[in-house]
């Protein structure tokens, strides 16, 4: 999983770039799929290929794209590298966001995507802390010193206001991602991502972590995302995808380390040996009781209300909030239900 910036500033410095585009005329970069029987379909990633792409790697890998009548580029993302612009502009089919508050922010800002499918269950994003100092419960924040990212300050705010915590008694302190600060005593918890076990593995194995969903917020990760436009015009398109998608991801719960053996030797930059210690967090972020009810990728629209009401009580939303209608479609999941698999 990546460290992307989950604050409004990542989400609404993009959307800027985007005020010229986001009008009547765009043309999506994607063949009539009355016609194509191998379209080429372009994700757009938020960050590097990681473990949070490894069931689309594997569908990939094990052909069901193909077998869907598709060809896939994965068109992957980093610190310098904008999201939005290329699926607004028709150069990308779909994109992936690390968090759903990224897609709700991006909406609120007059940028015209919609939820498709949700890969992760909830966003990985949690406050790790150690026994000399335990952070187990929202409770346990009060006189505590907890290291955020600037960036991620609203997403603290949010839990304090959630929890009708008292902000005064927690003291809130910028850091990196580094986690010196807590294995030095500078903080008592420090954020970051879960998934990123290598970096984590300084802290030892008493490590305690608490995802911002164990502490009342509500979100989804690794959102597929597409345009008005695509879902409407393009909606075949839209839903070979996420249909094949959902099989990579049932093959690598079936063949765990071999999807990950594949994986890394696609792409070498991951370490072997630390995606084999991870592979289990990332299942269980992939798949829970809604996945074996509803199928992989699906995802409540209640619990994307809670998260908006959530912000805009932080007046997170300058433009004012999105309505809820307006930032998912299940047209996708609904054309794939026999596909997807309960998992």
């Amino acid at each position: 999983m990546n460290q992307a910036q989950i604050s409004r500033r990542r989400f609404l410095a993009g959307s800027a770039l985007l005020a010229g585009a986001v009008g009547g005329g765009i043309e999506l970069f994607l063949p009539d799929p009355a016609r194509a029987q191998n379209a080429k379909v372009v994700i757009k990633l938020d960050w590097l290929i990681s473990n949070g792409q490894i069931g689309d790697v594997m569908a990939a890998q094990q052909g069901f794209f193909q077998e869907a009548g598709i060809d896939v580029e994965f068109n992957p993302g980093g610190p310098n590298s904008a999201t939005v612009p290329p699926v607004v502009a028709g150069d990308a089919a779909l994109g992936q966001f690390s968090e759903s508050t990224q897609l709700v922010a991006a909406r609120a800002s007059g940028v015209p995507i919609r939820i498709l499918a949700c890969g992760f269950r909830t966003g990985p994003y949690a406050l790790a802390s150690l026994p000399r100092a335990p952070v187990r419960t929202a409770a346990d924040l009060i006189g505590k010193k907890i290291g955020i990212q600037p960036t991620a300050r609203v997403v603290i705010d949010a839990v304090i206001a959630k929890n009708n915590l008292d902000p005064s008694k927690i003291t809130i302190v910028n850091v990196g991602f580094d986690k010196a600060p807590l294995e030095r005593g500078d903080v008592d918890a420090i954020g970051g991502w879960i998934t990123n076990t290598q970096a984590l593995s300084v802290l030892g194995p008493d490590r305690i972590d608490l995802l911002m969903s164990d502490l009342g917020m509500p979100s989804y990760a690794n959102v597929y995302f597409a345009t008005d436009r695509a879902v409407e015009a393009n909606a075949e398109i839209l839903a070979r995808f996420i249909g094949a998608a959902s099989k990579g991801w049932a093959w690598t719960r079936e063949n765990p380390e071999e999807a990950v053996r594949k994986t890394v030797e696609a792409h070498p930059d991951m370490s072997l040996e630390w995606e084999l210690k991870t592979i289990d967090l990332i299942l269980r972020l992939a798949f829970d009781a809604d996945t074996a009810r509803d199928g992989w990728g699906t995802f409540d629209p209640a619990k994307i209300e809670e998260q908006i009401v959530m912000f805009d009580a932080l007046k997170q939303y300058e433009q004012g909030r999105p309505k809820i209608e307006d930032v998912y479609t299940t047209k996708i999941l609904e054309m794939t239900a026999d596909i997807r698999p309960r998992i």
